[in-house]
């Protein structure tokens, strides 16, 4: 009789043990965001440098005391615009000196002439020998050569004149004066100032010859017109205008094994400066819509990437095929189909098929 209640309490005790063996696992809290289609344009970034459409070098081109600089520097200036003066008087004599040869030229080869004339009349009356006619001839020849020399050194003059009003051959801003009034320049002056073009600008990067080559596997046919050049300064700000492609060089740089790509980009208000650097981000104008889910819910193994899912209270692994980064998120080739709860939040010593409790959480999912 006292076994019986030993025995039951053995009982009771297996009973127990078995009953807790075949309780379910309880259901981990996850936090998850729904896989969501965006629309994700394709770029890369490339490190480029602005230079402008037109750059000139302002020279004298004649020799002379420099008489006024008549810009101010850093100004936009228009095409034609003045900018320097140098001493008139000095050339303006010496057109006029050249006036007067070429009229003593000419009076000499009018006087030739009427020469030439009579010893043509005398010789047929053998008033006079053909040698005296022939230098007649000859003497009007000089003396027309010479009204010819006489011409070229008055447009010669005028010429040199002319380059005494130094003027602006193209617009743009321009830069600070080498030199001030009172000082003699010449062609070995070197450059007195600078004028660079402002509106449009162009966008000079580098591509290497690997991303050159990806860009033309993956493209049927390479079209520049296609793509949009974003730039961004260096302090991070975004340049508001979109620039295109309009030049690709027809050869590979040895040195650097990359292709110099160049964009024009409109520069209204003159943001973009010669010579700075920017960020080139190379962008197609049409986006594809790609499922995108937050760079924080990968996990890598010796399989590749993957996310857990919660399905019908569950976690499945779903194994992903990457694409571009889309800031804090990232682009899915293939492996998600848009809708999936994908778990950012608990997923220390989460386990393939582990009951989950999913709990939406606020993670923005930004476009491309």
């Amino acid at each position: 009789m006292t076994l019986k209640p030993a025995i039951g309490a053995v009982l009771l005790l297996f009973s127990a043990g078995a009953l807790a063996q075949s309780a379910p696992p309880k259901a981990v809290p996850v936090g998850v965001v729904e896989a969501a289609r965006q629309p994700i344009t394709r770029g890369s970034a490339f490190v480029g440098r602005i230079e402008a459409t037109e750059k000139v070098d302002i020279r004298a081109r004649v020799t002379g005391y420099l008489d006024a600089v008549l810009f101010k520097e850093g100004d936009t200036v228009a095409a034609g615009a003045p900018l320097y003066r140098i001493e008139k008087a000095p050339f303006e004599a010496a057109l006029q000196e050249a006036r007067g040869a070429l009229v003593q030229a000419q009076g000499n080869y009018a006087n030739a002439s009427i020469q030439r004339q009579r010893a043509d009349e005398l010789v047929k009356t053998n008033a006079t020998s053909i040698a005296t006619r022939d230098e007649r001839r000859a003497a009007e020849t000089n003396a027309q050569g010479a009204v010819i020399r006489a011409d070229a050194n008055v447009n010669s003059a005028q010429i040199n004149l002319s380059y005494t009003d130094i003027t602006a051959p193209i617009a743009g801003r321009i830069g600070r004066s080498a030199v001030t009034k009172g000082n003699v320049v010449s062609p070995d002056s070197g450059v007195l100032t600078v004028i660079l073009s402002e509106d449009p600008i162009y966008a000079v990067f580098p591509v290497s010859q690997r991303e050159f080559l990806r860009v033309k596997k993956t493209e049927d046919k390479l079209n520049t017109d296609s793509l949009l050049v974003k730039l961004r300064f260096a302090d991070g700000t975004l340049y508001p205008e979109d620039g295109k492609i309009n030049f690709v060089d027809v050869k590979v740089d040895r040195g650097t094994d990359t292709v110099i790509v160049r964009a024009v980009v409109p520069n209204p208000h003159g943001a973009l400066v010669d010579g700075e650097f920017v960020t080139v981000a190379v962008q197609g104008d049409t986006p594809d819509e790609k499922v995108v889910v937050p760079q924080a819910a990968l996990i890598a193994d010796q399989g590749g990437t993957y996310v857990f899912v919660a399905e019908n209270g569950k976690a499945v692994v779903k194994r992903l095929k990457l694409g571009p980064e889309v800031g804090s998120n990232i682009a899915v080739e293939s492996g998600l189909e848009g809708g999936e709860q994908v778990i950012v939040e608990g997923l220390q010593g989460l386990r393939p098929d582990a009951p989950v409790a999913p709990a939406p959480v606020a993670v923005a999912i930004p476009g491309g």
